[in-house]
C-alpha cells in the first residue's frame, strides 16, 4: 500500500476517501483462477457470465473437454489455454466451472472437491441416466429406480463437499434473476408467509438430439425446463424460513403428472414445435407442499410458441409479487418483416421476428447469469454463504425424482426423501 499512500501524500490529501480505497483494495486483490470443463452451450455462457464478475479478478485459465475439435475451437476463439489433461486443468485452478452433460456432474464434482476446490455445477445438479445399455427406454424403467439412484448421487456429492475444503455451487440462473432476489429482499424486510406460488418454464423444445433422450438429459420437461421454477419457489420458502428462525421451510410432499404430447398417435405437427424426442416427456405439472402446508404449483413443457415463459408469482399474507424474467416488456419492438431483424437476436426461443417482439435488451441479465457468477466467486473470495448452495440443489432433485415416482403413480403424492 506504500504507492497508494504517496499517490495522496504527492496530492496533500490527508484522509483517503474509503470509497477509493475500497477500489484500490479490490484493483489489487488476489486473482482467482477459473477453469470451463465443457465446451458447448453453457461453457459460452459461463465464460461470458466472467467477465461481468466485478467483485474480485478473474483470470480464465482455460478449458478442458472430450470434444477435441470443438475445445481448440472455444479456446481459439477467446484466447484461453485448451487443457488435453482434466486433472491439470484443476491443480491449476480454484474455482472450476462444470458445463458438461448432467450424466458427468457427480464424478467430475467429487474430484474437484477431493482437490479442495470450488465447483460451480451447471443444471441438474444429477439424476438418473439409465443402466448403462445402449438400448435404454426412459419410458419402461421403475421410477423408484430413478429416485433411489438419484438420492445416492446426492448423499455421494454432499459428503465429498463436507469433506472438502471447497464448495458446491448450484448453477441455477433463477435464484440470481433480479426480480427473485428482489422477491428474497421483499420476504427478508416483511416477514412475509409465502402461501402459494404460480411458475412456469415453457417454450417450442429443445434442438439438442440428446436432450430427447434419457439417457443423456436424465428426464425431460420436469427435469430439464421445471428444475428452474422448482428451484426457484424452494429457494423462496428457504429463505423465509431463514428469516423466521434461520431454518429453511423444505418441501415435503409432491404430487405430479407428465405427458408426451408431441408422440402421440394423433399429434398434428405443423412444423412449429420440436419432435425429436424419443423417451421422455414434454409436458410436467407438479404440486409441491411444503412443510409448513403452504404450496407451489409449477408447470413446465416444450408445447409453448413465441419465446420462453419465464414466470414465478409469489401469494403472500402481506403481498403479492409476479416475476416475469421472460418475456417482460423492458423493450418491445414491431417489424411488418422478419427479414429486417434478421441479424438481431431478439430473444430466445422465438420461431418468427415478424410482428411484435420483446425484445431481451440484455438477456444475460434479466436471467442471472452475470449476477450469479458474481455472486459464486464473492463467495470463493470472501467467504459469504452460497444463496444457491449443495442443500438447494439436493432438495430439487429429490423434489423432481420424487415427482416423476408420483407421475407414473398417477398424480399420488410421494413423500420427498431430505437430504
Amino acid at each position: 500500500m506504500q504507492s497508494f499512500a504517496v499517490f495522496f501524500k504527492t496530492f496533500k490529501i490527508r484522509k483517503t476517501p474509503a470509497s477509493i480505497l475500497t477500489k484500490y483494495k479490490a484493483m489489487n486483490k488476489r486473482i482467482t483462477k477459473a477453469g470451463i470443463i465443457g465446451s458447448g452451450f453453457a461453457a459460452r455462457f459461463h465464460y461470458d457470465a466472467l467477465k461481468r464478475v466485478f467483485s474480485t479478478q478473474v483470470e480464465v485459465a482455460g478449458a478442458y473437454s472430450t470434444g477435441t475439435e470443438e475445445l481448440q475451437q472455444f479456446a481459439e476463439k477467446r484466447e484461453i489455454k485448451a487443457y488435453t489433461n482434466l486433472e491439470e486443468l484443476i491443480d491449476d485452478c480454484d474455482v472450476l466451472h462444470v458445463c458438461t452433460p448432467p450424466v458427468s456432474h457427480e464424478p467430475l464434482v467429487v474430484a474437484i472437491l477431493a482437490k479442495n476446490k470450488h465447483v460451480i455445477v451447471e443444471k441438474p445438479f444429477t439424476g438418473y441416466f439409465g443402466n448403462g445399455t445402449t438400448d435404454f427406454n426412459g419410458d419402461l424403467f421403475p421410477r423408484e429406480t430413478g429416485l433411489s439412484h438419484t438420492l445416492e448421487s446426492l448423499k455421494r456429492m454432499l459428503d465429498a463437499e463436507k469433506a472438502s475444503s471447497g464448495k458446491i455451487m448450484y448453477a441455477e440462473n433463477w435464484v440470481y434473476a433480479p426480480a427473485i432476489q428482489k422477491e428474497r429482499e421483499l420476504l427478508e424486510k416483511t416477514g412475509a408467509q409465502i402461501l402459494w406460488m404460480l411458475g412456469e418454464q415453457s417454450h417450442s423444445g429443445s434442438h439438442s438430439l440428446a436432450y430427447g433422450q434419457w439417457k443423456y438429459s436424465g428426464g425431460g420437461s420436469m427435469v430439464g425446463k421445471g428444475c428452474h421454477p422448482i428451484t426457484a419457489a424452494i429457494y423462496l420458502k428457504h429463505v423465509e424460513g431463514r428469516v423466521r428462525n434461520g431454518n429453511p421451510i423444505r418441501p415435503k410432499t409432491v404430487s405430479s403428472r407428465t405427458h408426451a404430447i408431441t408422440r402421440m398417435p394423433g399429434y398434428q405437427d405443423q412444423g412449429h414445435l420440436q419432435t425429436t424426442y424419443k423417451d421422455i416427456e414434454d409436458l410436467a405439472m407438479v404440486h409441491i407442499v411444503f412443510e409448513d402446508g403452504t404450496v407451489a404449483n409449477l408447470f413446465a413443457s416444450e408445447l409453448v410458441l413465441g419465446g420462453v415463459k419465464n414466470r414465478l408469482e409469489v401469494n403472500t399474507n402481506n403481498h403479492r409479487t409476479i416475476c416475469n424474467i421472460a418475456p417482460n416488456d423492458a423493450m418491445q419492438a414491431y417489424t411488418p418483416d422478419g427479414a429486417n431483424f434478421k441479424d438481431v437476436y431478439v430473444v430466445e426461443k422465438t420461431e418468427t421476428k415478424e410482428g411484435w417482439s420483446s425484445i431481451s435488451p440484455d438477456e444475460g441479465w434479466f436471467n442471472g447469469y452475470q449476477h450469479e457468477m458474481d455472486a459464486f466467486y464473492r463467495s470463493a473470495v470472501y467467504g459469504t454463504p452460497v444463496e444457491s448452495n449443495s442443500s438447494l440443489a439436493a432438495d430439487v432433485m429429490a423434489t423432481i425424482y420424487a415427482g416423476y415416482v408420483s407421475a407414473e403413480r398417477k398424480g399420488a403424492e410421494v413423500t420427498i426423501t431430505a437430504l
